[in-house]
């Protein structure tokens, strides 16, 4: 049996992400080649590493989902690749700047406007990307869908100027940003992978205390995403506590109060 097939120990998990060290299972390389099939993979990688991968991939089976799965009806799927991705990579890689029209959330269309990207972001709820900028004439910060952008154009910015958009733009994230601590409680320590994937999406750190045999996990989100915390800490119920951020500590104990009272259950203690 090949100790690499299958991996599930965090520590260890840990130990190899420290050394750089990847382990793929042959599944995974199954699934990587069945979705560089998918008419997607065109447009998200460039020619020169989709045939790097095929080459890799040479000797391994795609799966055959549908001899065992059935897709019934779901709603009109949004384009998971937008074909603006490359581009706006290729700028942010280069560290330079963009003119762009785009239409605002009013539906009103701004005209060659002079910005730098900062990061590219997927809204897991809505299923859409986002370019996160920062508009050089209003000297603030957006965020706009990619399926709003009319036209855009690179544009060379000094280095200079960059160093200092890119100090005003950190400076500004970490006013907005909020971090809390969550505790898996030691029960459900067999379901951390589960745990971890539902916090997928933001920055996060894991602890593990030995003596306590319990995972820590802290976030870092922005604060207009508290909301998307919550949920997910909702959707996770018993198996989680909120260590720190008082803020979320008591959305989550108004939450589970209007939730009992629905049921005559009264938590004043007397």
């Amino acid at each position: 049996m090949n100790p690499f097939e299958k991996i599930s120990n965090f520590q260890l998990i840990s130990r190899l992400d420290e050394s750089g060290t990847i382990a793929i299972t042959t599944h995974e390389r199954s699934w990587l080649k069945t979705m560089l099939a998918h008419p997607e993979a065109a447009h998200a990688l460039a020619a020169e590493t989709l045939n790097k991968l095929d080459s890799i991939l040479n000797d391994t089976e795609t799966i055959d989902y549908a001899s065992s799965l059935t897709e019934k009806a779901k709603g009109l799927e949004k384009q998971v690749c937008h074909p603006l991705l490359r581009r706006f990579r290729s700028i942010l890689l280069q560290r330079q700047g963009f003119r762009v029209t785009y239409k605002n959330k009013h539906e009103e269309i701004k005209h060659d406007i002079l910005g730098f990207p900062y990061k590219l972001e997927y809204s897991l709820v809505k299923k859409e990307w986002y370019v996160l900028w920062y508009h050089l004439g209003s000297h603030a910060l957006m965020s706009t869908r990619l399926q709003n952008i009319i036209s855009m154009n690179e544009e060379a910015l000094s280095p200079d100027r960059v160093c200092a958009l890119l100090s005003r733009i950190e400076a500004t994230l970490q006013a907005r940003r909020d971090h809390v601590i969550i505790e898996v409680i030691k029960t459900y320590n067999k379901e951390l992978s589960r745990i971890l994937y539902a916090f997928s999406c933001f920055e996060k750190e894991v602890e593990y205390c030995d003596a306590t045999d319990t995972y820590r996990i802290k976030l870092a989100f922005l604060v207009d995403e508290s909301q998307y915390v919550l949920t997910k800490i909702r959707f996770l119920g018993k198996r989680v506590k909120v260590i720190t951020n008082q803020t979320l500590q008591l959305r989550m104990y108004e939450s589970s109060t209007k939730a009992l009272s629905r049921y005559g259950i009264d938590t004043v203690e007397k």
